[in-house]
């Protein structure tokens, strides 16, 4: 008995995970994030410069880190960095913080989005 094509393709896409945004490519989002780099560091060194570091950036509570300055805006922003909350400000940054002092207009591209996150998560530290 031969399985019915219509089934297996039926199957296969119930096992697809529905975040509604791809995983994105981390190899693609290291190239990609040296747009960011100028100002931000990631990585067991990672030290503030222009911008705060980013390492472990997703789950943290914006404006936090100690070793930087923010904008009275990012401080008082008063919530944590999720995966989609970075989506729409690495887009539209002045959208989600009004008045936050990047000088960043923001990335176009859903998909270098996704890669960059994708970097971000390989570069997490413990």
């Amino acid at each position: 008995m031969r399985p019915n094509p219509c089934l297996t393709l039926a199957f296969a896409i119930a096992l697809i995970p529905m975040t509604g945004h791809a995983a994105g490519d981390a190899v693609a989002g290291r190239a990609a994030f040296a747009k960011c780099a100028s100002c931000h560091a990631v990585g067991p060194s990672a030290r503030a410069g222009f911008g705060p570091q980013l390492s472990n950036v997703i789950g943290r509570k914006a404006g936090s880190t100690a070793d930087f300055k923010y904008s009275p805006a990012m401080a008082g922003a008063g919530f944590v960095w999720t995966e989609d909350k970075l989506r729409a400000f690495l887009k539209a940054p002045s959208e989600v913080v009004p008045g936050n002092k990047m000088r960043f207009w923001g990335i176009g591209s859903d998909r270098q989005i996704d890669d960059i996150l994708a970097y971000l998560r390989s570069v997490r530290q413990p």
